[in-house]
């Protein structure tokens, strides 16, 4: 039976160059954005639920994206494409290690149709997000039409059956956005790859399409809902070979 997923336990900065080269033909991922500094803890309400503007532990752990650019290169197929989800203070930074080395670096902006209320009425409500994106001439590319390839997604954040409730993910990203993204820029057999995998939801989203899918997570109470979860999408445990 052909084997669709492989998952990997650790520090993704050391196991992403047990990846053979030009073998993965999309990244699509969702590293920290390291937005603790600016964040003011969560907001205790009287008269509702606390809102959550708490930021993990593991986000305060310096993401360079410089640091990524040679690995992330190595590993692409020549017509493979990079997707990763970033932040504000993030995506210069990003535009900067990662524009020189693609024929394109542009962007996509995720709008949440549910964000976080401003209780306070105190500024703009974070409802975007951007993802950036990176590609060389003759990439895999499927255009569909017009309307649909806006660099704008809209969809409520993560809610409902599909989030996590244990343990709480506070970044997990809709399997719908995720979905967009992987029919865009791969093919069905291709190989996905995601080195922040969370509670696996690009994994999710690849094997829904007819992808693979490779994930690294350093967190293991992430990892193993991630395990069930793809075990769910999969069918069955499947071991996975290059």
């Amino acid at each position: 039976m052909e084997e669709n997923y492989k998952l990997y336990l650790g520090d993704s900065y050391k196991l992403i160059k047990e990846i053979p080269t030009a073998s993965i033909d999309l990244i699509l991922t969702d590293p920290p954005y390291n937005l603790s500094n600016y964040s003011t803890g969560n907001i205790k309400l009287s008269w509702r639920k606390d809102i959550n503007n708490d930021v993990a532990e593991w986000d305060k752990v310096e993401f360079k994206p410089i640091d990524w650019v040679k690995e992330f290169k190595r590993i692409l197929k020549p017509t493979g494409n990079i997707f990763a989800f970033c932040s504000y203070n993030l995506i210069g930074k990003w535009h900067e290690a990662f524009d020189p080395e693609f024929d394109t670096f542009q962007f996509v902006v995720w709008h949440k149709t549910n964000p976080v209320p401003k209780v306070f009425r105190a500024g703009f409500l974070n409802s975007c997000e951007l993802i950036v994106c990176m590609w060389n001439k003759g990439h895999t590319w499927n255009f569909s039409n017009q309307r649909e390839m806006h660099n704008f997604i809209e969809t409520p954040i993560c809610m409902g059956p599909e989030r996590v409730k244990n343990p709480f993910h506070p970044t997990q990203k809709p399997v719908k956005v995720l979905e967009h993204i992987i029919k865009i820029a791969s093919k069905e057999g291709d190989i996905v790859f995601d080195p922040f995998m969370g509670v696996g939801s690009t994994g999710v989203a690849a094997l829904n399409l007819g992808r693979k899918f490779i994930g690294i997570e350093i967190d293991e109470k992430y990892f193993k809902v991630a395990e069930k979860r793809l075990k769910v999408a999969a069918g069955n445990l499947k071991l996975f070979k290059y």
